[in-house]
């Protein structure tokens, strides 16, 4: 009597499958190494929902090309068989157990992306709609209702990724309104009398961007920054960020806005806090309207002492020739 061959049992065969490809799902999933490098407080939650993501995804990609994979192989068409396929009616079961675990997933997915959102400052309804209508209900109270008026215009609410419902009660460090046009962005700082085409932030301080359009829609991208926000002509928006790590970073508009859409980038830059300070007096020294005094405070201490040395100048002879009318 021939021996009965042994095999696994195929509930044995599918928890190792299943162990394995989890594993590596978790261990995918937490080492891709698929993103740019994490330069503000907000980034780590979205890497982290990235992550997960990616760990459902890649389990899901190893199941179902893997029993593809097998089924092509188990069940290939082999020389001289000629016999029909076995009929399947289908299996009530299994459409069900296919159908529920998808949905399951989005689900989870789903509230924890709002969670996310929300601890990004996504849903600052306390924060900044409640403050602004405190600071200025009684302005608005006496204002015409003309969609016209720029005050109006300032004072709808803003979208965007803002700061929670409490820190959303206290003001940034520095807010910076910036403007997207065909095709460029324009950065102004109200409270410095600074106008830039570059962003200047100091590090670890509370940024807020105010964000508009002037002609069509664009949207601000800082891809380092995890943070992404539509500029809208007619509608402010927002961005609030801490930056962790001082350098220099692209911004991008990641919204088609005309031919020359590819071409409208910057530049953020991350300063040092005194780096930031030296940036501020530098660049108000630049924009001074009074000539006389930029030319004179620029020319101040020791920013000419190498160009006076090579001409054979000592500093009296400058200090008297700044001195003539």
């Amino acid at each position: 009597m021939a021996k009965k061959k042994e095999t696994i049992p195929s509930s044995l065969l599918t928890l190792t499958i299943g162990i394995a490809v989890a594993a590596f799902s978790v261990w995918y999933g937490q080492n891709n190494h698929l993103l740019p490098e994490q330069l503000s407080s907000q980034a780590p939650l979205v890497d982290d929902l990235f992550n997960i993501m990616l760990c459902i995804a890649t389990a899901l990609f190893l199941l179902v090309e893997g029993t593809i994979i097998y089924t092509l192989i188990r069940f290939r068409h082999r020389p001289g068989d000629e016999t029909d396929g076995e009929y399947i009616e289908g299996n009530f079961s299994l459409e069900v157990f296919w159908t529920a675990i998808p949905t399951f997933i989005v689900i989870v997915l789903g509230i924890y992306g709002v969670q996310v959102y929300n601890q990004m400052g996504g849903f600052d309804t306390v924060g900044q709609v409640a403050h602004h209508h405190h600071q200025h209900q009684v302005q608005l109270a006496s204002l015409p209702a003309d969609e016209s008026n720029p005050m109006l215009l300032a004072e709808r609410p803003e979208y965007g990724v803002g700061a929670t419902p409490v820190e959303g009660l206290t003001p940034p460090d520095l807010e910076v309104d910036v403007l997207g046009m065909q095709y460029a962005w324009i950065f102004t700082y109200p409270s410095l009398g600074i106008t830039s085409g570059e962003l200047h932030v100091p590090m670890g301080q509370d940024i807020k961007l105010n964000i508009t359009a002037q002609d069509v829609l664009h949207a601000f991208w800082l891809p380092q920054f995890r943070l992404k926000q539509d500029a809208i002509p007619g509608q402010p928006t927002q961005l609030r960020f801490v930056a962790t790590k001082s350098g220099h970073y692209p911004i991008v508009c990641a919204e088609l806005c005309g031919a020359y859409h590819g071409g409208m980038r910057s530049e953020i830059v991350v300063h040092e806090p005194d780096e930031f300070v030296t940036w501020i007096s530098e660049n108000q020294v630049a924009q001074n309207p009074d000539l006389e005094q930029a030319v004179a405070l620029r020319t101040d201490g020791d920013r000419l002492q190498d160009y006076t040395t090579q001409m054979g100048l000592d500093a009296t002879t400058v200090q008297a020739a700044l001195k003539q009318p």
